[in-house]
């Protein structure tokens, strides 16, 4: 499972997350993978899009992730080893950066912990069949011109919210909502190495 997107969301300032023991809320954690390329270097973000025949989430992009496991110490397990499944990104690739904030799926009840690392860039993804028809190397700057107001229609219904556009890519939900997170936390590249703010 990758997609957290449905159904729609509050906008994220009201969206804190309640703790993982409270009600019946799911354990999950995604990827969020950043590498520096182009000249100067500027941050790039890896996103998956997810293939167009599956029955839910057709289509949408989001970050590589699902549920916790059993066998995963913890959540930051949890990220690596789905990402590793999904696009072939080994651990040992993956150098950690920190977390961002926790964001919920409501009526879906996920608890979704992002992760944040740095990876080489270039890396040779290696998609899973069942679940990802592509991987994105999205640059922020364009992600952050590309925010937005639009309206999706769902299930017969619709809808206002907050998302990213760039070229022909719609990024809405909670994917919107972590970016948002992260466009607000990252630190500028210091000696070629990205860094979160810790506090704001």
């Amino acid at each position: 499972m990758s997609a957290f997107t449905w159904p729609p969301e509050p906008p994220a300032a009201t969206t804190a997350a309640p703790p993982e023991s409270a009600g019946e809320q799911i354990a999950a954690a995604v990827l969020v993978p950043l590498f520096l390329a182009g000249k100067p270097r500027e941050p790039h973000v890896v996103l998956t899009r997810r293939r167009a025949d599956l029955r839910r989430h057709a289509g949408e992009i989001s970050f590589p992730g699902g549920r916790r496991d059993e066998e995963d110490t913890e959540l930051a397990d949890t990220a690596l080893r789905e990402a590793e499944e999904e696009i072939g990104l080994a651990r040992s690739q993956v150098r950690l950066l920190g977390t961002l904030p926790q964001t919920s799926t409501f009526a879906t009840k996920y608890t979704i912990h992002p992760y944040v690392g740095e990876v080489p860039a270039g890396v040779a993804w290696r998609l899973s069949a069942r679940e990802v028809d592509a991987v994105l190397e999205l640059p922020l700057a364009a992600l952050a011109a590309g925010r937005t107001r639009t309206e999706i229609e769902r299930r017969g219904i619709t809808f206002e919210t907050d998302a990213y556009v760039v070229d022909e890519h719609l990024i809405w939900g909670a994917t919107a909502r972590i970016l948002a997170h992260l466009l607000q936390r990252l630190a500028p590249a210091d000696e070629g190495r990205l860094a979160l703010i810790t506090s704001l």
